[in-house]
């Protein structure tokens, strides 16, 4: 009986910590912490967007640079409300560029505010990303 309680217990935690990027969708921003070399450790508060149950982030200049130098790439920690969720393995993802740019449309109303900039050229060009859980390929 003490063998299945401990069982039990392993079989409940395992599934209270799948990932799950549908279930935090409505959140308004996550946080990405990179490790450089010159600063340490620093955590990024980023938008985000769920495509198809995969999590993306398109980031500007100083996030991508932080990303850039990340001496942990590509892995890097993803916090929701202040709460740590599993390590991540982040790929550049430039092909989803346009649906990224509309879903961000959809979900963040002031982001209207900076595409008249990227059309431009005024900024730098957003670097997109998508977030997968360490271990899934």
């Amino acid at each position: 009986m003490r063998l299945f309680s401990w069982w039990l217990s392993i079989v409940v935690f395992v599934v209270a910590t799948q990932w799950d990027p549908a279930a935090i969708a409505d959140q308004s921003t996550i946080e990405l912490l990179t490790v450089a070399p010159e600063e340490g450790e620093h955590w990024s508060t980023v938008w985000f967007v769920v495509i198809d149950r995969t999590m993306y982030v398109r980031l500007g200049p100083r996030a991508a640079s932080r990303i850039e130098k990340n001496s942990t790439a590509p892995r890097l920690k993803v916090r929701v409300s202040g709460k740590e969720v599993h390590p991540m393995r982040y790929e550049k993802a430039p092909e989803m560029a346009e649906r990224i740019a509309a879903a961000m449309g959809e979900k963040y109303w002031t982001d209207f505010l900076g595409a008249p900039f990227r059309r431009l050229g005024l900024s730098a060009p957003p670097l997109m990303l998508r977030l997968v859980p360490e271990g899934q390929i």
